[in-house]
């Protein structure tokens, strides 16, 4: 998932406040498990994502849970930011995967076309996106992201 450009943005550090997830808290991705179980284990570096939809996922609760390591630690070096700033009017509320294509074991790229969706200053608002993953010394990693509408 990559940020819009245009949303006015602040770093963790300089005041935008994450949502009190646990790891007893169901999983920000939607799967039915705790995030401790689901992404916070990917997070923490317990574990690695075994499909590109589970890195998608993953990304998405980085979002949620504003973890900046994580999604730059997961975004491929050719297009990965300096920085990620969050914005602090913006709180990530659920996550539908549309479609994917490749992205297993047995696949060197994939993609994950999803709508993530949120609220911005209380309205509430989507971002439709088709997000490009390729393996990258054997892990996957974020590429690309085209805004589908």
């Amino acid at each position: 998932m990559s940020p819009r450009p245009s949303r006015p943005r602040r770093t963790a550090a300089s005041g935008a406040s994450a949502p009190e997830i646990t790891s007893a808290s169901p999983c920000p991705c939607g799967l039915r498990a705790t995030y401790g179980d689901c992404c916070g284990r990917l997070h923490a570096g317990t574990a690695d994502a075994v499909h590109c939809e589970e890195l998608m996922r993953s990304r998405y609760a980085a979002f949620v849970v504003r973890d900046a390591a994580y999604l730059l630690r997961t975004w491929h070096p050719d297009t990965r930011p300096p920085v990620v700033d969050f914005d602090p009017a913006m709180r990530w509320v659920g996550l539908d995967i549309l479609d994917t294509t490749g992205g297993s074991a047995f696949h060197p790229t994939g993609t994950v076309t999803f709508r993530a969706h949120y609220t911005h200053d209380g309205s509430p608002g989507s971002l439709h996106e088709q997000s490009s993953f390729v393996r990258h010394e054997g892990l996957w990693v974020y590429s690309a992201g085209v805004f589908v509408d």
